[in-house]
């Protein structure tokens, strides 16, 4: 996934619809670039595929946020560090879950990293409802047994539990580091550590042309792309609707799935899809702006 900006504090400013339709196009991109990179995973493998996007997310951020490093202290890198940690870990194991599950079981799996965040923080009756909507809903969609692939579902709950890492340890990042700078930096540390993983693996299996297009229009419809759009839209629209156009990513990357990779999924997959989202809805609804 992108990493995402921080919110504006304030009162929402005009042009909600045109936002909320920013945030759906930046859904859609970053799952088309998710499917996108998925077809190189026979020759490349999602470790060198995530190392393309994160080479392309930290050329990106660092142009924009132009970060000066060398000015950090002590307790500006060590949540920088994690955050690179939690970003890293969270890209590479949402590609192993969609190599081996498909993207909108994995998509989905992962959104229970934030909706995990948003009901600990809570403490209101209706969060247990929200919790048990989304518990449902994934095990409609997982629908565990004998012949489930485990390890898969394993890797998408994986990519959650990093998202929701990532959720607490940008909150920091942003009171230590000035603007986007924190993104830009964690991006290219974890780019410094995948890149080199990822040019071993290529070397090793030499994969064709093809696949390096593959993961680099991954990178930018992936991270570049939605990014330019979150921090556009953000701009225009309340954290609450920022938060709500978030339920839009489980649906995109089931729809791209079906649309362009052949993962079409059951009524039930649908289904569970539909209660994860609703669960996150109904937990922004009443949470307080």
């Amino acid at each position: 996934m992108s990493p995402e900006p921080q919110p504006p504090s304030g009162p929402p400013k005009p042009g909600t619809t045109g936002g909320f339709a920013m945030m759906a196009t930046s859904a859609l991109s970053t799952q088309s670039g998710a499917a996108v990179g998925s077809l190189a995973f026979s020759t490349m493998g999602p470790v060198a595929v995530v190392a393309a996007r994160q080479l392309v997310a930290a050329v990106v951020l660092s142009a924009l946020a132009r970060p000066r490093f060398w000015r950090y202290t002590r307790s500006q890198w060590g949540p920088l560090v994690l955050l690179a940690i939690f970003f890293a870990g969270m890209n590479t194991t949402l590609y192993a879950a969609v190599d081996r599950v498909g993207l909108g079981t994995a998509v989905t799996l992962e959104f229970l990293g934030p909706l995990g965040v948003a009901l600990a923080a809570s403490r209101r009756l209706r969060d247990g409802l929200c919790a048990a909507l989304a518990l449902g809903g994934v095990v409609l969609l997982a629908r565990p047994g004998p012949s489930s692939d485990l390890l898969g579902l394993g890797f998408g709950l994986l990519a959650g539990l990093c998202w929701a890492g990532y959720i607490l340890t940008n909150r920091t990042v942003g009171r230590r580091v000035a603007g986007i700078q924190g993104a830009a930096v964690s991006t290219a540390l974890s780019a410094c550590v995948m890149v080199p993983v990822g040019v071993v693996i290529v070397l090793h299996v030499q994969p064709p042309w093809e696949a390096y297009v593959f993961a680099v229009v991954s990178g930018l419809l992936s991270s570049a792309v939605p990014y330019a759009l979150d921090l556009i839209v953000l701009r225009r629209i309340s954290p609450l609707i920022f938060g709500l156009g978030m339920s839009l990513h489980p649906f995109f990357a089931a729809l791209v799935g079906a649309a362009f990779l052949g993962q079409v999924l059951p009524v039930l997959g649908w289904v569970g899809i539909g209660l994860v989202i609703s669960a996150n809805a109904l937990t922004l609804r009443g949470a307080p702006r």
